[in-house]
């Protein structure tokens, strides 16, 4: 799975990534910061099963904390888009191909509204943060419909000729940005389309690449800079302008700054909450900034926000379930790891989907699957539920 994170430039994209994964990045404020695409790893953040099983989980990659586990993703962060990216314009064609692969997207916005449509730092609540939401559906929206505009006419009037299924020639169509043959679907019916594919107009055709945009690349928006005024009175407003979309505040700058201290052992501090302990010696200025975070961040919104985008984009958008493989029901690896997997599984995921997840040849040589908190046998098909904790049985 991949997240990828995407706005405007000199929004704070690049601090929102690097938040999320500590990868060393150039953050700058000014536009394009970002010219080639930063790549990282983040953590959703998830109840760890061990408290079920009583016993204290050790992963082998990411972490838990106080009994939540903390399960990777790829991150990407893409080139600030600009009006007209679709078009080529700005760095556009860069960005639009570097979200080829991605799953979910992440669009950070300045809710403060203190920065222009060019990327430019202005004064906040000089810019209406809607005016981002909108201008980025649409350069979205328009990159899928000039893929589809590649030859239509020719491809219309081959469908029509020959008898070609349009669903399928659309989804090979597309089949590089992820959209599936059943979105393609989905969309045909939904739309009420005609069948002959050749009476479809630009208006059709739009339609169909905003509908496929949304399901192949659903996306969360992170209301960034809410610790300001300006940005609390416009998320609200945005909330009610959007009710369609999941509009989170977040503070990318705070939490950064709250896992820094954390990495240099001044703090300790779990992603997502609303408190930490200081660990280290602090200077006067060091602490001024920590009690400014708490007061006015982790006391008034609960959290920075930016763990909880993580997690809708991951779990409530995609709608991805975390699954545990143990080898035995003694849940620890040969080297005495307890719980040392967890994998983040689209839904709907099968037994022997989730083998070949584990390792080809385990799928490959599947003979039956245990969920090991009921103790039950299940087959190939069994769909698996989020937290279920699976031990394989393979041949050889």
């Amino acid at each position: 799975m991949l997240v990828g994170i995407v706005g405007k430039a000199n929004v704070g994209k690049s601090t929102l990534f690097k938040a999320l994964t500590m990868s060393d990045i150039l953050i700058a404020n000014y536009p394009f910061a970002t010219i080639k695409p930063n790549h990282g790893r983040g953590y959703v953040k998830i109840d760890c099963v061990d408290t079920f099983f009583k016993t204290q989980c050790n992963p082998r990659f990411g972490a838990c904390i106080n009994r939540h586990r903390f399960v990777p993703v790829d991150v990407i962060d893409v080139a600030g888009l600009v009006p007209g990216a679709s078009e080529g314009l700005g760095l556009g064609n860069q960005f639009l191909g570097d979200l080829n692969e991605a799953d979910v997207l992440i669009n950070v916005i300045d809710a403060a509204g203190a920065t222009n449509e060019k990327g430019e730092p202005s004064n906040p609540g000089s810019f209406d943060p809607a005016n981002d939401i909108r201008f980025l559906e649409h350069e979205l929206n328009m990159w899928y419909y000039q893929i589809i505009m590649r030859g239509w006419e020719r491809f219309a009037r081959t469908v029509k000729q020959e008898g070609k299924d349009p669903v399928k020639a659309i989804t090979k169509q597309l089949s590089g940005l992820r959209v599936s043959e059943g979105m393609v679907k989905d969309a045909f019916k939904l739309l009420e389309l005609p069948e002959d594919v050749s009476l479809w107009g630009e208006a059709e055709l739009k339609e169909i690449a905003a509908y496929l945009r949304r399901k192949s690349k659903p996306m969360v928006i992170a209301a960034n800079k809410m610790d300001l005024p300006e940005a609390r009175h416009n998320i609200k407003k945005l909330k009610e302008e959007f009710p369609e979309l999941m509009i989170i505040g977040c503070s990318a700058d705070y939490e950064l700054a709250l896992r820094e201290a954390s990495k240099k052992g001044l703090i300790s501090y779990e992603p997502g909450t609303n408190t930490f302990e200081i660990k280290g010696n602090l200077n006067e200025q060091q602490k001024k900034a920590l009690e400014f975070i708490q007061k006015n961040v982790l006391d008034t919104c609960g959290s920075t926000g930016v763990q909880d985008v993580l997690n809708h984009a991951v779990l409530d958008l995609l709608k991805y379930i975390a699954v545990y493989p143990v080898p035995n029901s003694r849940l620890a690896d040969k080297e005495g790891n307890v719980l040392p997997d967890c994998f983040l599984m689209p839904p709907g995921s099968t037994a022997i989907e989730f083998a070949y997840r584990v390792h080809a040849d385990i799928g490959k040589n599947f003979i039956k699957a245990i969920d090991v908190k009921t103790k039950m046998p299940v087959g190939r098909e069994h769909k698996l539920k989020h937290l279920d904790v699976i031990e394989i049985m393979a041949g050889k």
